[in-house]
């Protein structure tokens, strides 16, 4: 079982930047692809940025992004805090939303599903003048 707990979302002007977090407790965080997903009113939950931890002896992460936020946000992770961050610069009104925080496994089952799909609480980001 997973637990994450995001912080770090609230009302920002347009041009402005903030950091997200999200907290990880339980085992192999190391091993789980971490992801930012969001989900602005009346649509549907979107991808932000996801970044993997391989199993090579260096940790290397891959990272994948929206278009939307290319350029702009940068997902990164910290194993041995259990965390994973999303640095959010030059934010738009359109990046409005609730940032959910997602753990999943690397790779799906044969059966095309995930074998678990955690989520956070989610924290608001708004994005006013």
């Amino acid at each position: 079982q997973v637990q994450l707990v995001e912080s770090g979302g609230g009302l920002v002007q347009p041009g402005g930047s903030l950091r997200l977090s999200c907290v990880a407790s339980g085992s192999a965080f190391r091993l789980n692809t971490m992801g930012w997903y969001r989900q602005a009113p009346g649509k549907q939950r979107e991808l932000v940025a996801t970044i993997t931890s391989s199993w090579s002896t260096n940790y290397s992460w891959s990272t994948n992004y929206a278009d939307s936020v290319k350029g702009r946000f940068t997902i990164s992770r910290d194993n041995a805090k259990m965390t994973v961050y999303l640095q959010m610069n030059s934010l738009k009104p359109e990046d409005t939303g609730v940032y959910y925080c997602n753990c999943r496994p690397p790779s799906k089952n044969p059966y095309g599903t995930w074998d678990y799909d955690y989520w956070g609480q989610g924290t608001q980001v708004t994005v006013s003048s």
